[in-house]
């Protein structure tokens, strides 16, 4: 099994404040949160970037990235040097962004609209290299990387080694599927968006799907991401705190980290 550190995506709690978001990361001995920029971190409010960064690392937690809501090309430069200000501000040395235009299936786009997002995306690596600041690409259904195969060829038409892939299960995928998906796009692939849904969309305890994950974690190859690479809670059933609690802890466990003990 390769390297993983257990985080938590704040989307997961839209509901609460970062306050209280961080104390349940604290208390499900987390090392990391990811912090979306919807509800909890808006682009461009660095003052509210401070003020994560502050109770976050006081809680001993790190920011493990910026969870941003840029769609290239709906969203250009300079909507990115926004987010990037956002990043400097709140710490996180990551920006997800959503590769293509929003609800838009890669189906559907011909070839000029996929070279003019992949080299919009291409220059924002660039940017975001001079910054400091990796960039990784949602893995998500109605979006450049809503498949596989097209997900392989963004990349390589971005060709930026500042440029990452993070990976998720379409909700339903089986072992096998997944097993392919990270084979072919594995050593790209900087950060995972860990939940247990099925192909309805029900939730269920990651427990319940700790068998499917760890053979997803034994199969995860090294990557060329050359920071600490995070397994991130993303959504759990009924939005609850309890099952958050539950889930982080069989998260800890499929990732063979022995949580701190108590202060």
């Amino acid at each position: 099994m390769i390297g993983l550190a257990p985080a938590l995506c704040s989307v997961t709690f839209r509901q609460l404040p970062p306050g209280e978001i961080v104390a349940l990361a604290r208390q499900a001995s987390l090392a990391a949160i990811e912090w979306g920029g919807d509800v909890h971190v808006p682009a461009g409010d660095v003052v509210m970037a401070r003020h994560v960064r502050r109770i976050t690392e006081e809680a001993g937690l790190l920011p493990a990235s910026y969870g941003s809501y840029l769609y290239p090309p709906d969203h250009g430069l300079d909507d990115f040097r926004h987010v990037l200000d956002t990043c400097h501000a709140l710490g996180a040395g990551n920006v997800r962004i959503w590769p293509g235009r929003r609800e838009r299936p890669s189906a559907a786009y011909d070839t000029k609209e996929r070279s003019e997002a992949a080299d919009l995306i291409h220059a924002m690596g660039e940017l975001g290299r001079a910054a400091g600041i990796s960039i990784s690409l949602e893995y998500h259904p109605n979006s450049l990387t809503d498949e596989t195969g097209s997900a392989a060829s963004l990349m390589d038409e971005i060709a930026h080694d500042n440029v990452h892939l993070y990976w998720q299960p379409r909700p339903g995928l089986p072992l096998d599927e997944a097993r392919e998906e990270i084979a072919r796009i594995g050593p790209r692939v900087s950060h995972v968006h860990v939940f247990a849904w099925d192909g309805a969309r029900r939730r269920y305890a990651l427990a319940d799907r700790a068998t499917w994950w760890s053979a997803v974690f034994a199969a995860l190859p090294e990557s060329r991401f050359e920071g600490v690479r995070y397994a991130m809670l993303e959504f759990v059933r009924d939005d609850a705190p309890e099952a958050f609690l539950a889930d982080a802890a069989t998260l800890r466990r499929l990732l063979d980290r022995r949580a701190p003990a108590s202060a």
